[in-house]
C-alpha cells in the first residue's frame, strides 16, 4: 500500500542544509498499523507528509497502492490524495468557515460525489467519532478535543486505503483517545494501511510494528514496546 524507497529529504541548501531524512525505506501493507516513533527533529512529521504527497523526496522514491508520486501531475496527484489518502494533521488543518460536516464531506465533494451523498458519508464519520449531534456547528464553537474528532473523521470519511495520523490522540483525554486509536485500528483490520506518528509508548501497542527515527534515519522493531526508551533517549540505535 505504501512503499519509500531509500528516500532522503533535504531542506535548504549549503551550510544551512538540514537533511530531514537520510536513505529511509519502508513498506506498509494493507491490514498493517505502523507507529513510527522518534524524539523531536528525528524526522516523523517530514516522514508522513512525503508518504501523503504533500511533499517531494529531494532523491528517492514514494509509491502509494503502486503509484509513483513523483511521476504524477497535479491533477493526478490531487485525485490520488483525496480518494486514497487519508491524512489528520497535528494541527487539524479545518476550515473555519465550513460546518463539521462540510468539512468532513469536502474531500467527497472536490473529488465529485454528489453533496447530499457526500453528506450523508459525513454524518456516518461523525458519528464513528461520536460528534452526531455537532455536525452544523463550526470549528470555533467546539472544543479542541472536538476539532481532532472532525479532522478525524474527515480523514476516514469514504474509502481511504492509506490513513495517515500525526499525533491524532494530541487535544483528547486518555478516554477518547483510546476510541480514536481503535477507530484507526478497526479501519486497518479492515484491510487499510495506516501510519500512527506518536510519542506514546501506549499507543504505539496498538501497532503491529513500530519504526524509530533518530537524525532521519531508521530503526525496525518488531517487538512494538521493547527497548522504547533506550530508542527514544538519544543514547544510541
Amino acid at each position: 500500500m505504501l512503499d519509500l524507497r531509500d528516500v532522503h529529504r533535504t531542506h535548504g541548501s549549503g551550510e544551512a542544509a538540514v537533511r530531514a531524512l537520510r536513505g529511509v525505506s519502508l513498506t506498509v501493507h494493507a491490514g498493517e498499523l505502523v507507529a513510527v516513533m522518534g524524539p523531536s527533529g528525528s524526522g516523523k512529521s517530514t516522514l508522513l507528509a512525503l508518504a501523503g504527497g504533500l511533499d517531494s523526496p529531494t532523491t528517492g522514491e514514494v509509491r502509494v497502492e503502486g503509484h509513483a508520486l513523483h511521476l504524477l501531475d497535479r491533477r493526478r496527484l490531487a485525485q490520488v490524495r483525496r480518494r486514497r489518502i487519508g491524512y489528520i494533521f497535528q494541527n487539524l488543518n479545518l476550515l473555519g468557515s465550513l460546518t463539521a460536516a462540510e468539512n468532513v464531506a469536502l474531500p467527497l465533494e472536490l473529488d465529485g460525489t454528489g453533496v447530499r451523498q457526500a453528506r450523508r458519508l459525513a454524518g456516518a464519520a461523525l458519528a464513528e467519532v461520536g460528534l452526531a449531534e455537532l455536525g452544523d456547528r463550526f470549528p470555533d464553537q467546539m472544543s479542541g478535543g472536538q476539532q481532532q474528532r472532525v479532522a478525524i473523521a474527515r480523514a476516514l470519511v469514504g474509502e481511504r486505503r492509506l490513513v495517515l495520523a500525526d499525533e491524532p490522540t494530541g487535544a483528547l483525554d486518555s478516554q477518547t483517545g483510546e476510541a480514536v486509536l481503535h477507530l484507526l485500528r478497526r479501519r486497518v483490520d479492515a484491510g487499510a494501511a495506516g501510519v500512527l506518528v506518536t510519542h506514546e509508548a501506549r499507543h504505539a501497542g496498538w501497532a503491529d510494528r513500530v519504526v524509530f527515527l533518530r537524525d532521519g534515519t531508521m530503526v525496525d522493531s518488531t517487538a512494538p514496546l521493547a527497548g522504547v526508551e533506550h530508542l527514544l533517549s538519544g543514547s544510541g540505535r
